[in-house]
Order: C-alpha cells, then sequence, then structure tokens
C-alpha cells in the first residue's frame, strides 16, 4: 500500500511501497536502517537525521522540565468534556506508549535531532519506518517539521511525527502541538486523536497547554455560512504517555483549560461578529447574559441617560454622529478571600467610519468582559471590576467635528484635531472612573494605534505603565501564556506634542511615537494608581490563520490577564 507523507508547505509526497508480509507486529517496510539515525550515501558519508534518544540520566528531559514519579495511579482517568468553537471534544489522559490503531490519528512529537525511547520503540516495531520516512523528507524535528505516515492496509488510522524544536522550554511549544494535531485532525478527517506526550504527560502544565492549543485551533467564525460541511468534529483527544498525573491535578488542569476556553472564543464571536449585529446595545445585552450564567458576576449596564448623569463626556461627544446610543458596562466579581483589587478598563467601539477595517476596535472592551467573566468561572481569590465604554463612531449632522473641546469630569480639556482618534477619548472617561475607586492596579486594553501594529507586528502588544513592577508581572504572564508583550518607554519629553492653544490637551501628536502619544494622553486621566496600558492593535486581529486561530479575532489577552490574576491569588 502506497502511504504518502504531509510536507512542510502542506503538499504531499511519495510514501513507501508495501514489500511483502512483515512479522506479526511489524511494519511491512523493508530496509536497512542504521542505529545512529543517520543515512549512508554510498560513498558512505552519513545525512543528518534522526538519531534514538534513550533518556536523561540527570532525570531532566530535553524539555527542561524535571521528570517526576506520580505514584501509583490508574492506567488511565475518566472523560473530561471540553467545548471550544469546534463543538465538544472528550479528552482522556492515558499511561501507556504510543500505539498503532488506538486512533484515526497518532501524534508523535519529536525533539530536533532525536527520537524519544517510546518513539524509537515504535519505529522498531515498524522495522524502521518512521526513520526512513523521516530521511526521505529531512525531517530532523525542526519547530514546524511535521509528516504524516499512512498506516498498513487494515491498521486504524495515520501517524504523524510532528517536530518541537531543539530546547521545547515553555508552554507555548505545547500549545503550538496541540494546535498543529488539531489542523492535522481536520486535514485527516481525524474524529478521534491521540497525542503521544512521554514523561511530559505527568506535567500538568504541559496537559492543559496541549489541550487548550489544540481546542482553540478548533475555532472557526462560520455561523453565517449556509455550508458548513468542511468542518471536522474531533469526539475524542487522548493524552498518552507514562507516567499520568494523579486524578485531582490532572482533572484540574483540564478543566482550567474548559473554563478559559469558551470565553477565549466568546471574545473571538464578539470582535468577528459584522457591526450590524455587535452594536454597543449588544454588547452590553452579551454581558448581561453572562451574569445570568455565572454565580458571583455582576454587571451593570449605563444607558445614554445615565452617561449623562455620570458626565462621560468624551463617550457622548464621539457616540453623537451615530443612531445606536452608547452604552457603559461595569462588570465585577468579588473572590473569596480576594487579596488585591485590580480594575480591567477595555475600549470598545463596535464600529468605526474613521477607515479601513476598523470593526477589531471594539477588542479591548471584548477582552475585559471575557476575562472578568472567567475570572468569576474560576473562583480566583481576586476582586476585579472592568469598565467597558462602547459606542460608534460615525459622521452626521450632529457628530463631533475637528476643533471641538471637551471638558472631562476630572476638569482637564481636550481639542479634538481628529474624530478618528476617538478611542483615547472614550477610555479617558473610563480611566478616570477607575482610578476613584482606588483599586491596586489598572489595567487598559485598546486597540488604539496603527503604530503598535507597525512596530511590533501581529504577534505582539505593546506595553506602557507608570510601575515596572506591574509591567514585569504582566510581561511574565504574557511569557507564560502564549501571549507576549513588548515594553515601550513612558517618555515624558514627548508630552509636548499633546500640548493645544486652546486647551489642555489635544488627542495627537505631530505623527512620531504614536504608540507612546497614545499612552501618554491616557496617562492624564490616571491618578494615584499602578497602571499600565496594552496596545493589541496588532495580535487582536489576524489576516491570515495562524496556529491557534484562524483569520480574525484571535482573543488576544484573555489568557495573559488571567495568568495575571492567578498569580495575585
Amino acid at each position: 500500500m502506497r502511504g504518502m507523507a504531509r510536507s512542510q508547505a502542506g503538499g504531499t509526497v511519495p510514501g513507501m511501497r508495501r514489500r511483502g508480509r512483515a512479522p506479526r507486529g511489524r511494519g511491512a517496510v523493508a530496509g536497512r536502517v542504521h542505529r545512529t539515525g543517520r543515512r549512508r550515501d554510498r560513498d558512505g558519508a552519513r545525512r543528518p537525521g534522526l538519531r534514538a534518544h534513550h533518556g536523561s540520566r540527570s532525570g531532566r528531559g530535553r524539555s527542561g522540565l524535571r521528570r517526576h514519579r506520580c505514584g501509583d495511579v490508574p492506567s488511565r482517568q475518566e472523560d473530561v468534556p471540553l467545548k471550544a468553537g469546534g463543538g465538544m471534544t472528550a479528552v482522556q489522559l492515558r499511561r501507556g506508549g504510543p500505539r498503532v490503531g488506538t486512533a484515526d490519528l497518532l501524534v508523535l512529537p519529536a525533539v530536533e535531532g532525536e527520537l524519544g525511547p517510546a518513539l524509537a520503540g515504535l519505529d522498531r516495531r515498524l522495522a524502521g519506518a518512521i526513520r526512513r520516512r523521516a530521511s526521505t523528507v529531512d525531517f530532523r524535528g525542526r519547530a514546524d517539521d511535521a509528516f504524516v505516515q499512512q498506516t498498513d492496509a487494515g491498521a486504524r488510522g495515520a501517524i504523524a511525527l510532528m517536530g518541537l524544536g531543539r530546547e521545547p522550554v515553555g508552554g507555548e511549544a505545547w500549545r503550538r502541538l496541540g494546535a498543529r494535531a488539531r489542523r492535522e485532525a481536520q486535514r485527516q478527517g481525524a474524529r478521534r486523536v491521540a497525542i503521544h506526550l512521554g514523561w511530559l504527560a505527568g506535567n500538568s502544565e504541559v496537559i492543559g497547554a496541549v489541550s487548550e492549543g489544540f481546542l482553540l485551533a478548533g475555532y472557526r467564525f462560520d455561523r453565517y455560512k449556509s455550508e458548513r460541511s468542511d468542518r471536522v468534529r474531533v469526539d475524542r483527544l487522548l493524552l498518552v504517555g507514562d507516567p499520568i498525573p494523579p486524578a485531582a491535578a490532572g482533572r484540574a488542569a483540564l478543566r482550567t483549560v474548559e473554563t478559559v476556553v469558551p470565553h477565549v472564543v466568546r471574545v473571538r464571536d464578539l470582535v468577528n461578529e459584522p457591526p450590524s449585529v455587535a452594536t454597543p446595545r449588544y454588547l452590553a445585552a452579551e454581558a448581561e447574559k453572562l451574569a445570568s450564567e455565572i454565580p458571583g458576576l455582576e454587571v451593570e449596564v449605563w444607558n445614554e441617560k445615565r452617561i449623562t448623569r455620570e458626565n462621560l463626556t468624551g463617550l457622548l461627544a464621539v457616540s453623537r454622529g451615530s443612531r445606536e446610543d452608547p452604552r457603559f458596562v461595569k462588570l465585577h466579581y468579588a473572590g473569596p478571600d480576594a487579596r488585591a483589587r485590580v480594575a480591567l478598563v477595555g475600549k470598545a467601539i463596535t464600529f468605526d467610519s474613521g477607515g479601513i477595517p476598523l470593526k477589531p476596535d471594539m477588542a479591548g472592551g471584548a477582552t475585559v468582559i471575557g476575562t472578568v467573566a472567567a475570572a468569576a468561572a474560576l473562583e480566583l481569590p481576586v476582586d476585579v471590576t472592568g469598565y467597558v465604554p462602547a459606542s460608534e463612531n460615525l459622521p452626521g449632522g450632529r457628530a463631533q467635528k475637528p476643533g471641538d473641546v471637551i471638558r472631562y469630569a476630572n476638569g482637564k480639556t481636550v481639542e479634538v484635531l481628529n474624530t478618528d482618534a476617538e478611542g483615547r477619548l472614550i477610555l479617558a472617561d473610563a480611566l478616570a472612573l477607575a482610578c476613584r475607586a482606588h483599586p491596586d492596579a489598572v489595567i487598559d486594553l485598546a486597540t488604539l494605534t496603527g503604530a503598535a501594529r507597525v512596530a511590533l507586528g501581529t504577534l505582539y502588544a505593546a506595553v506602557l505603565g507608570n510601575d515596572q513592577r506591574l509591567i514585569d508581572e504582566l510581561v511574565a504572564a504574557g511569557r507564560a501564556a502564549g501571549e507576549p508583550l513588548w515594553q515601550l518607554p513612558l517618555v515624558p519629553e514627548y508630552r509636548e506634542e499633546l500640548k493645544s492653544p486652546v486647551a489642555d490637551l489635544k488627542n495627537v501628536g505631530g505623527g512620531d511615537a504614536g504608540t507612546i502619544i497614545g499612552a501618554l494622553f491616557l496617562a492624564e486621566f490616571v491618578e494615584g494608581v499602578r497602571w499600565a496600558h496594552l496596545d493589541i492593535a496588532g495580535p487582536a486581529f489576524t489576516e491570515k490563520d495562524l496556529p491557534q486561530a484562524p483569520r480574525g479575532g484571535t482573543g488576544f489577552g484573555v489568557r495573559l490577564l488571567l495568568r495575571y490574576l492567578q498569580g495575585l491569588g
């Protein structure tokens, strides 16, 4: 039988032809394979390949994580059904080695340059077929190396080798592995997937990261498509290895994923909804719906009359041109034995007529809603309040005009020179309101400036603020969550760019250092608290498929903020 192996570019290379009957329990491919994992050319020279790896005497694997024994645990744990964008998937931890036929797709991760003991054993049972095929397609275990080996006639499923790189340290490498496995399951039409993690299956962080990446990669926003037959629903994910965590630890890791992923999916849905649906009223209604579903989550929605009474003048000025009334959404959750009080502020411009696709202008607000809801669902020991000003920004007879001056509740005046720099105008209201409650920290998120995307691209968000310890904590949380931040300086000399001849401030600078200027403007409305600003204009929305997210909203920031809040507890 001729199998097919998938190349990195997504094409295929010819597989191996069956040659006669193989001994029982072995593959059907003959041929000599050198034990070193290197293939000899005719002149006797060796080519790079995969070498057999028999473990580490130090007890520490190539992943940088320490091996450990979990004691006497059962050979499998009960299913934990996890729901994400691709439907309900039952996840099960199972002790053992890789076995052909246990699933429609068996995924085997490989560190660059070597086969782990379990993979080497499977290769021996298949008469060296894996290493021979790896040599054929130049698979060395580098990050993003991959190939698929179809099994023999009568055997179930396919085998996929996926490279982890030389030093797969940290959760993001494992999230990417899970995401790649989910995408390969889509290509193969696999409804049952097994991922062999070896001794790392005993690490709760690893199984959580793999599951998270797998579920996030299954997300699709296709509710407005009449035909959705191309989506493959994965019914079961098996995480296989030896050891596996004790039942309580394994279930806790998967339950965290079960809680976090659906809230990331909600944020993606909110960002991806067409602006005719995702209006300020819709956003507020979604927040109220979450409050009805999650015990301990409180939501208060202010209409235009209440917004006027609260003197949120920036929000009123921006919304004047639209027939859609603004909303101000306030969410609150007070966890048991809360040790810290945190305010999260998110901009939600649900539609912006200022130019090219600015629908994700509401990603910051959606992220705040999703984060506070997830914190309540996880019952984190923190006190967190979310502030989300929501508005459309449209021209019209009542719209604000260049040259208008806004007087804010804190007494400061702002000259509006650019009506397309409206996000900072509504954030100013929310920041001033949040500071009045005197929390331990205020963190705002916004797709604020195109300059952040130009400077950092689509993988990193910018972080600026007035407290280095807070910034360091957020950077560490982002690194752990796979949502990285890059600090930019809050340069005081650039404050001169915001001076106005007719008001205290103007809402734009001269054009340079746009991300820093935007943060300096917001800093004018922060008083007496530790504060950090996250400009998520780059990673909040992707124009191409990413390992863990298809084109559209990514839900960036939810996992980062939850990591930060978990650290406070």
